[in-house]
């Protein structure tokens, strides 16, 4: 097992402008990202850094704004690569696939934001590609989103993503459980469709899910 570490979208956008994270706390995903990034520095676990990039007019992440920099507690931590990209995942229109490829690396961390955007997207798109990924819950975050389907609050569109991304895309875990993973130099598992598909007909039904 090869791992990479992939920060998506750590930028003042999302702790200081237009897009303020709702949950968790940015405080707390900040926190648990600059230990993230500092456990694989020490561990040798490439730290690939990918930004949002959109045209110097936009209203969010315009290029050389304010919202467009990376926040101090990225900027200022070591990384062994930097890709931009302009589309939710971070493997679209950028590098990140050959990159990944030269090092020689089959399992994703991802930390950073949006949950339900970037941080998604770029899971399932790692998935396609083959790739084991994990999530660590606590190291990224969602905004309260409201449109003409409905509405949700941050905390519920973070654990309604998390839960559909550990059922068949990742395996999701916080920083600490991911640190003794790397500590110990082992996996932390995987997603599991069939249990989680069990556990739902269960507390739906009251009885035990089909065997599969």
């Amino acid at each position: 097992m090869k791992r990479a570490l992939v920060v998506i979208d750590v930028q003042n956008e999302y702790i200081t402008g237009g897009l303020p994270i709702g949950y968790p706390a940015p405080a707390l995903s900040l926190a648990n990202i600059a230990i993230a990034m500092d456990a694989a520095a020490a561990a040798g676990i490439p730290v690939v850094v990918v930004q949002h990039a959109a045209p110097e007019q936009s209203p969010v992440f315009g290029r050389g704004g304010h919202g467009h920099g990376l926040h101090e507690s990225v900027a200022s931590r070591h990384h062994d690569h930097l890709v931009e990209k302009a589309l939710p995942s971070s493997f679209a229109g950028t590098g990140l696939a050959d990159l990944l490829a030269r090092e020689g690396v089959d399992t994703l961390t991802i930390v950073g934001y949006m949950t339900q955007t970037c941080v998604e997207s770029t899971t399932r798109d790692a998935v396609h590609r083959g790739y084991a990924v994990e999530v660590l819950s606590d190291a990224t975050g969602a905004l309260p989103l409201a449109n003409r389907v409905g509405a949700m609050s941050a905390d519920q569109v973070h654990h309604a993503v998390l839960v559909v991304l550990q059922t068949f895309f990742a395996y999701v875990a916080t920083t600490g459980e991911w640190c003794a993973a790397v500590r110990a130099k082992a996996p932390l598992g995987r997603a599991d469709f069939a249990a989680a598909t069990d556990a739902g007909y269960a507390a739906v039904s009251g009885q035990e899910g089909p065997a599969v």
